[in-house]
């Protein structure tokens, strides 16, 4: 715990076998309570290696259920174990762990209730390899969507980002796709539900065994990165409105 709060990490983890063990033994456990990985169909051995760390919770998705439908069940998890701050961390192993206490203690001591780890602050993304048109299309994203959402964010697309519980009781994260696009979907929610977001400077690796998304897919969540930047925009202005804005009903 830190300052009495409950801190547990979620894994949303596909094929991950390779990389588990070295994401987790890298988690500062003086201060994370528990974990939480959910498998969403892998063909490897995720969940026996899961179980060889010693991982309580443990949940297998039967069938794929995508990037954010994975998300979805680590969030539900996490809120069910009464967890005060959730960190989102791949277990791919291309965002390190030990930032978690850095990423904890501005949610923990209630200066932010989201805090993302960007890659593009102290130029981490190319340090840590990452290919040339992935980072231009990080850039003119992010640019478009700070114009559109009114932020000033370094970027929207780190997988590597921390929530306390009340946003995570008060945004309505099911209405979101179950594809990749659900990340940026639930910053635009926070941004909307009026939450101050935090970064701090992260590196990060590029590796054959890292998760990456290929050409056709970052395209499709290109495509939705610019759908929810005008959702945010035409619900701000209130020319439409879209049930994923809405609070959840329960508050």
């Amino acid at each position: 715990m830190i300052n009495n709060k409950k801190v547990i990490v979620v894994m949303p983890a596909y094929n991950a076998e390779k990389t588990l063990r070295e994401t987790y033994n890298e988690i500062p456990f003086d201060i994370v309570d528990d974990v939480i990985i959910v498998d969403d169909c892998s063909k490897d051995r995720t969940i026996e290696v899961a179980k060889e760390l010693g991982i309580k919770h443990i949940i297998k998705h039967e069938v794929n259920k995508g990037y954010g439908g994975n998300q979805k069940t680590c969030y539900d998890k996490a809120l069910s174990l009464n967890a005060d701050i959730v960190i989102m961390l791949h277990p791919d192993y291309q965002y390190t762990p030990r930032l978690i206490p850095s990423i904890t203690y501005l949610i923990a001591y209630d200066l932010y209730h989201v805090v993302l780890a960007s890659r593009i602050l102290g130029k981490g993304a190319i340090k840590g390899g990452m290919p040339i048109y992935k980072f231009l299309f990080n850039r003119f994203l992010t640019f478009f969507q700070n114009i559109m959402i009114s932020a000033k964010l370094s970027e929207y697309h780190t997988g590597y980002r921390a929530f306390s519980k009340e946003v995570l009781e008060k945004i309505n994260y099911h209405a979101n796709s179950d594809n990749f696009v659900f990340d940026n979907q639930m910053l635009s929610q926070i941004i909307f539900a009026g939450y101050e977001i935090a970064e701090v400077t992260c590196p990060t690796k590029y590796f054959a065994e890292a998760s990456s998304i290929n050409l056709k897919n970052s395209t499709i969540y290109g495509l939705g990165v610019l759908s929810t930047s005008f959702k945010h925009l035409f619900q701000k202005i209130g020319i439409a409105k879209y049930e994923m804005y809405n609070l959840k009903k329960n508050d």
